[in-house]
């Protein structure tokens, strides 16, 4: 007998795409393209997206830093200062509505009005990226003068990039009340003070998520319209929510918001790819052995499956492969990676984030 099912692909059927490989072996991955040997590669986004970027400097593929560590900085300084973990230093971009809008600071269509935040213990920060130094500045001037520096490099990452990998990870945030800015922490966090007369707590829905998400890509792609886009969500849980309820559901929330936003972009636009990493890491498959004993951070196991399938996809067939990972082998907990949002927890530790 016909029916509809009886030619579809192997990957369209649980039994044959997830209840008969190797746990390790598992490929959710039906549409991609490859990264040329010469093409420059840009990550952004949540704290997810740094694997990938790791992973494209190993393969010896063009990983795209416009904003460089002076040549007299040691390993550890460059570290500390933020360079090299995303393409530009601007620290995590949780939100699609922080990618809107350091896409308009970057081309002068958008001028803050609460750019800077007094730090607790002296000097101050850049009140989009708090933590991208280790120290405050002196002035108000000299973080100025830095966000100058470093929105030339955001353009060059916009108007440069042959790849863009954006890490979506989060749909709370923080926003001014006078001109709707999001910043990546609350204020008060990492510097600053929160005001409720001047901040307020957002969660975006889908509706916004969404429109943003199509508003990003195609202000991107009006200033460089052969950019391929590769679209993520960050397996990562919040580390906090300021909904009232359990951080669990809000997590899910999140994530399921962001999940279908990337998939109508996708669907929606050419040269818009989409790469699984949250299905590999939250597959059942997986028993959980891709989470640290935190249920939070992502194992070293999981990192490896996940960039053995993007290996397999995006990049070029006679690249070197990784032996396949046994999930009986020992587990190692993931490389260091840079998450603004756990600044949340030092700030507990403190004992100063008001609520409003």
């Amino acid at each position: 007998m016909s029916h509809p099912y009886r030619d579809l692909p192997d990957h369209c059927f649980w039994s044959k795409a997830m209840s008969a490989p190797a746990p390790g072996r598992i490929d959710p991955v039906t549409r991609s393209g490859r990264i040329g040997a010469t093409d420059k590669v840009s990550t952004m986004g949540s704290c997810f997206a740094q694997h990938i970027g790791k992973r494209v400097q190993k393969l010896g593929l063009h990983y795209f830093v416009p904003e460089a560590a002076p040549d007299h900085l040691d390993e550890a300084a460059r570290a500390a200062g933020n360079y090299g973990i995303f393409s530009a230093r601007y620290g995590n971009v949780y939100t699609v509505r922080q990618a809107v809008q350091l896409f308009d600071r970057a081309f002068g269509a958008l001028e803050p009005v609460e750019d800077v935040w007094a730090h607790p213990e002296g000097g101050y920060v850049d009140a989009f990226r708090p933590q991208i130094d280790r120290e405050p500045l002196a002035s108000p001037e000299a973080v100025r003068a830095a966000q100058a520096a470093h929105l030339a490099a955001v353009r060059a990452v916009f108007l440069e990039s042959d790849w863009l990998v954006f890490t979506l990870g989060l749909t709370e945030g923080w926003r001014s009340k006078r001109d709707g800015c999001v910043y990546p922490l609350a204020p008060g966090v990492a510097g600053g003070s929160f005001d409720p007369a001047r901040h307020e707590f957002v969660n975006f829905g889908l509706d916004e998520v969404r429109q943003d998400l199509f508003a990003f890509i195609e202000r991107v792609r009006g200033r460089n319209p052969s950019v391929k886009i590769l679209l993520t969500v960050s397996p990562v849980a919040l580390a906090a929510t300021y909904e009232p309820r359990h951080v669990l559901e809000s997590t899910v929330y999140s994530k399921a918001v962001l999940r279908v936003a990337a998939d109508e972009a996708r669907a929606r636009y050419d040269d818009v790819f989409y790469f699984p990493s949250f299905e590999i890491i939250t597959s059942p498959a997986s028993c959980g052995r891709y989470y640290a004993d935190d249920l939070r951070q992502v194992t070293k196991l999981g990192v490896d499956h996940v960039m053995r399938v993007f290996e397999d996809h995006f990049v070029s067939p006679s690249q070197e492969r990784e032996a396949p990972v046994d999930l009986g082998a020992t587990i190692f907990e993931s490389d260091d990676v840079v998450c603004d949002e756990e600044a949340i927890e030092r700030a507990m530790q403190r004992g100063n984030v008001q609520r409003a």
